[in-house]
């Protein structure tokens, strides 16, 4: 289900005219079909907070498939890498227009432009989500955990930080922590997502760590589990935990009708890793995942947790 995948205005996808409960209706769509867990997560947000969420992650998804499809044709010499980044900048001149307060009939960029009446989210976070994207035009491994620490930031820790904007806060260091928390989530899909990436012809995973390990480049791609390899994993996993963990401090200072969704969207993607652990490291050929089941069998225990904060 193709939504605004290409530099025509997503609005080509509604029968117009658009009007505001459309713009946000499409961006939820975008959020159902493409993201369950984080979907699952804003239903237990009040109706006013679950609007500009949905406006957000409509960006992040849309821009993000944008790039993702023109990889395709970009491998198959249908397009070139300079067409791609006239793609990316087409957005970033909508958006660029969208807060300097100029009527736009995409309903991304509607639904974007009555969210900025509320809130305030900078507008060098989503520059910096599309930057994040373009990372993977041309894709290069990353040889630390420094450069592969950017990427996440970029697009996944500034999510976080432009919904924690939405969800309220009492103390500023909630951005530190919403930050950990998008660096913890990107670490687990780059660990969920490891077959599938290697079918592409790619490895997130920091090469200095599979020297540590001892686990070649090659091994990778030829998808070999060993002794070396399962030891990898359960680094990356622990570092991942490291900052789920850390990330925890920071619920308290969300305001109270925000910390339920922000705290079960954590607890279910962290325990995909645990998922990962039960497949025995497989992830090359097994993709580890929460049932719906499992995700909502975590309620009762989020809703004390969350109940009980000071």
């Amino acid at each position: 289900m193709n939504h605004s995948y290409n530099n025509n205005n997503a609005s080509q996808n509604i029968i117009k005219p658009i009007t505001l409960d459309n713009a946000y209706s499409y961006c939820r769509n975008i959020s159902r079909h493409h993201a369950k867990t984080f979907y699952l997560a804003t239903m237990f947000l009040p109706t006013k907070q679950q609007k500009p969420i949905f406006a957000i992650y409509a960006l992040l998804r849309t821009v993000d498939d944008v790039v993702d499809m023109a990889e395709d044709k970009l491998n198959a010499g249908l397009i070139t890498s300079d067409e791609i980044s006239r793609m990316l900048e087409s957005w970033k001149t909508r958006l660029k227009a969208c807060y300097a307060d100029k009527v736009d009939d995409d309903p991304i960029m509607m639904a974007w432009q009555d969210t900025l009446k509320s809130y305030s989210i900078p507008i060098e976070l989503p520059l910096d989500l599309m930057d994040g994207v373009a990372m993977d035009i041309e894709f290069k491994p990353f040889e630390t955990f420094d450069e592969l620490y950017v990427y996440c930031y970029k697009v996944a820790a500034v999510v976080g930080l432009m919904t924690s904007e939405i969800f309220g806060y009492s103390d500023k260091q909630a951005l530190q922590h919403a930050i950990e928390l998008g660096i913890a989530m990107q670490l687990t899909n780059i660990l969920r997502d490891i077959g599938e990436d290697v079918d592409r012809g790619r490895i997130y995973i920091p090469l200095e760590d599979l020297r540590r390990f001892n686990y070649s480049s090659e091994e990778f791609m030829q998808k070999k589990i060993n002794r070396n390899f399962i030891e990898l994993m359960k680094f990356q996993i622990e570092r991942a935990r490291g900052y789920y963990s850390s990330s925890e401090k920071g619920i308290p200072m969300l305001e109270k009708q925000s910390r339920f969704a922000v705290c079960i969207s954590s607890m279910n993607y962290g325990n995909i890793l645990t998922a990962i652990e039960h497949n025995n490291y497989d992830v090359f050929s097994k993709r580890a995942y929460r049932s719906f089941y499992q995700k909502i069998s975590t309620i009762p225990m989020v809703w004390y947790k969350t109940h009980t904060l000071s």
